[in-house]
């Protein structure tokens, strides 16, 4: 089932205002060495301002479509953005959030706009977590039961779905948790013709002694005790538990539990890069991320700039806030372009 979105306006117009915008993001970068030129934020973003008065952004030249795909007995939700001039034999990028987030997070909205202004096809999609039609975060009130690995069997059927709806080329983007799960899901299903690439943006990192430590310290107890509780019940069965990734004292079944907490190299974005994803990969790093602060340290051995691509945006956090989307843009356009 697909919502269309309304008709964009006339070419012409929208042509120079996306130039404009392009302007506005080349220039903050600075003349010289990528260095933001913060000073002149304040004036460029009531410019931008006054053009978005008018009704116009850098996305405004292309379709948007929400998207309702049924799986098994839940309907999932997708925003799908097709510039204007893009046909389906050009690649498209679907977009996977980072933890318990969504699809209108301001990470994946700034980066449909940016690769729409950049002549891309993009889908950012809700990942449902066991709920009908998720909207916005996850909220920790309510019984965790869905697991880390359940995003496989949704990033599969999104990827299905643009197949039959036509496009050719399929590119999959995960940002944090996200880009753990999409990497999953590349070692999972191997070699595809439609699978040209992947791009996974600060994708996560784990090993198990930081994960009981960090664990202890967020939720004041001991790892060890709540894994053996839950490894002593029913798959199905809810439990109170101290924590469950960032949710405080929370309820949550043994399966969701062991599948979020307990050792396993499978949501260890390099390890998995390493079993079995033939395809190449672009990784983009954040100098400033403070969330996955290991990753080119733990990539280092295994980039070879053929197959693992790291590129390192300066300046950006975990969540390449204000222009940083841009840059990141900038290099998965790139990078999408260098495919044969």
């Amino acid at each position: 089932m697909k919502q269309a979105g309304g008709a964009a306006p006339a070419a012409g117009l929208l042509s120079l205002v996306g130039e404009f915008w392009r302007g506005v993001a080349a220039f903050t970068r600075g003349l010289a060495g990528g260095a933001p030129i913060r000073p002149l934020l304040p004036s460029l973003a009531a410019a931008g301002l006054a053009v978005a008065a008018l009704g116009l952004s850098p996305a405004s030249a292309a379709e948007t479509e929400s998207v309702e795909l049924p799986v098994g007995d839940l309907t999932l939700t997708g925003d799908l953005v097709r510039p204007d001039d893009v046909d389906m034999s050009q690649p498209v990028v679907l977009l996977v959030h980072g933890t318990f987030a969504h699809k209108d997070v301001e990470l994946m909205e700034a980066l449909q706009g940016a690769l729409a202004e950049r002549d891309i096809a993009s889908l950012a999609v809700t990942l449902s977590l066991g709920q009908d039609r998720r909207e916005g975060m996850w909220d920790c009130n309510q019984p965790s039961t869905h697991r880390h690995e359940d995003a496989v069997a949704e990033i599969g059927a999104w990827v299905d779905w643009l197949g039959t709806e036509g496009y050719q080329q399929i590119v999959p983007l995960g940002h944090s948790r996200g880009g753990a799960q999409v990497a999953l899901w590349l070692a999972r299903v191997g070699e595809r013709a439609d699978i040209p690439t992947a791009v996974l943006l600060a994708p996560m990192t784990e090993d198990a002694g930081t994960a009981v430590e960090n664990y202890e310290q967020r939720f004041g107890a001991k790892l060890a005790d709540v894994l053996a509780e839950a490894k002593a019940a029913e798959p199905d069965q809810t439990l109170e538990v101290p924590g469950l990734v960032y949710c405080s004292g929370t309820n949550a079944t043994a399966q969701s539990v062991l599948s979020y907490h307990a050792d396993n190299p499978e949501r260890d974005t390099p390890t998995l890069l390493t079993r079995g994803v033939s395809m190449p990969v672009l990784v983009i790093a954040a100098s400033e991320d403070e969330v996955i602060t290991d990753l080119p340290e733990r990539l280092a051995p295994i980039v070879d700039e053929t197959k693992l691509r790291l590129e390192v945006v300066e300046g950006a956090d975990h969540l390449f806030l204000d222009f940083f989307a841009e840059d990141a843009a900038d290099l998965i356009a790139e990078h999408i372009a260098a495919q044969p």
